[in-house]
Parts: structure tokens; C-alpha cells; sequence
């Protein structure tokens, strides 16, 4: 039976809505169990909080959900990956034997080299400096390097 409405006078109005159609599609669609297999059922839905980004909170839950990331964050995770293949390295390097650490010396030069640009293009992206890294000093690298060989 289509609802009844009034007008602005107070007669009644009787006519068919989107509501009740709308609203018998969701009781169909619940009776034939389309909504059993959803996440977060019987749970409360997660709240996102995008407060902080302000006018750009369409875009980055646009990109959140399209699995990307802003370009200077897709950087930083690189940047961040480069940083760990270091520490590797330096994990490495505790175990190493004389005559490999010529080799390490020259893989760890070019990798601090190639940690440094991927933080020179997190730095030029980034919308503020406080997203900025800071580069890393080659002198205090090869240092660091140094210490972690056995005996050192």
C-alpha cells in the first residue's frame, strides 16, 4: 500500500514514493541474504578520521581506496625500503669475513648514495618540511659500516 502523505494544507495525499520502493528493494535483498557475507558484520564499521587533511580528504580516501598513495608518500616508502636494504647490510657486514669487505664497502657506498636520492625526491615532493627526511651523511655511513665489521 503506497504511503499516505498530506499536503501543505493537510489533505491527505496519496501516492506511490522511492522510499517504499527503496525500502522494498533493502527488504528483498535482506530476506534473499545479500547482506550476510559483508565485512564488519555484527561489529561497529571502523571509523576513518581524515580531520587532518582538511579539504583534501576526498582526494586521499579516493587514492586510500584505489590502493595508491600521493606521490612524496609512494617515495617515502621507497625511501624507507632503501633505509632497511642498509640495515641488511650492516647485519651482514657483523658476519663478514676479511675478504668480503671490499665488496660490502663498494654495495654500501652506492646503496647510502641511492638512500640519499630517494630522500632528496620525498624532500622535493613533500607538501611541508615536516614530512622531510634527512639525507644521509656518507663520512658518518661509512663510519657506521666500519664499526659493524667483526674485530673492528
Amino acid at each position: 500500500m503506497p504511503p499516505i502523505r498530506r499536503d501543505a494544507v493537510g489533505r491527505p495525499q496519496i501516492a506511490h514514493s522511492w522510499e517504499s520502493l527503496v525500502e522494498r528493494q533493502i527488504r528483498e535483498a535482506m530476506e534473499g541474504g545479500a547482506f550476510e557475507d559483508l565485512p564488519h558484520q555484527g561489529e561497529r564499521l571502523p571509523i576513518e578520521d581524515d580531520t587532518a587533511a582538511g579539504d583534501w580528504a576526498m582526494a586521499h580516501r579516493m587514492l586510500r581506496n584505489a590502493g595508491v598513495a600521493p606521490p612524496w608518500i609512494e617515495s617515502d616508502k621507497e625511501a624507507r625500503r632503501l633505509l632497511a636494504r642498509l640495515d641488511g647490510l650492516l647485519e651482514r657486514a657483523a658476519g663478514a669475513a676479511d675478504h668480503r669487505r671490499d665488496r660490502l664497502r663498494r654495495e654500501h657506498a652506492a646503496l647510502v648514495l641511492e638512500v640519499n636520492r630517494a630522500i632528496e625526491r620525498v624532500n622535493a615532493e613533500a607538501p611541508t618540511d615536516r614530512q622531510h627526511r634527512r639525507l644521509l651523511d656518507p663520512g658518518e655511513a661509512r663510519d657506521r659500516l666500519e664499526r659493524a665489521f667483526p674485530g673492528a
